[in-house]
């Protein structure tokens, strides 16, 4: 580490489980033996954030074949933006249909490719067609077609 003075940092060793060993530092190494958080920013990790819950809920009501941006949801539910409704869609969208929130330029998500591909199809999903150039030849999602913009949710979803 040039320039920079190495140093251990302990935080809060008395959160650290007994289970945990608190082994002594390499030297030249920074380390920190515990979290300053025992619960995690959003709250207690066993409760549902009731922003993230606010974004499954909208993603539960995208229809099959039909698609929202992160961008979309934010603007739908009147708060944040895209980012954090990828964040939750990253840490607690594996139980609600992820594939339907998407990224605005229609890129599928990266690593879940084809997973998604499988989804899109059984789904009819509206694509185009990818270029010879594409990195691997995948095809995007047609937003004009497949972008849903919330009408016909039913009235009392329609301001979750």
């Amino acid at each position: 580490m040039r320039g920079h003075e190495a140093r251990t940092v302990h935080l809060f060793a008395s959160h650290v489980p007994s289970h945990v060993p608190i082994l002594p530092p390499v030297a030249g190494e920074l380390t920190a033996t515990a979290l300053s958080v025992p619960y995690g920013r959003m709250g207690r990790m066993d409760e549902l954030p009731e922003y993230a819950e606010r974004v499954l809920q909208v993603a539960e009501l995208i229809p099959p074949g039909r698609v929202m941006t992160y961008g979309d949801v934010a603007e739908w539910l009147g708060e944040a933006g895209p980012r954090q409704v990828g964040r939750v869609m990253a840490l607690y969208g594996g139980g609600v249909p992820w594939w339907r929130v998407v990224r605005s330029d229609g890129v599928l998500l990266p690593g879940h490719e084809l997973r998604a591909l499988d989804r899109y199809r059984a789904e009819g999903t509206p694509l185009r067609g990818a270029s010879r150039a594409a990195e691997g030849h995948l095809p995007r999602l047609d937003m004009k077609r497949a972008r849903w913009d919330g009408v016909g949710a039913q009235s009392d979803e329609a301001h979750i």
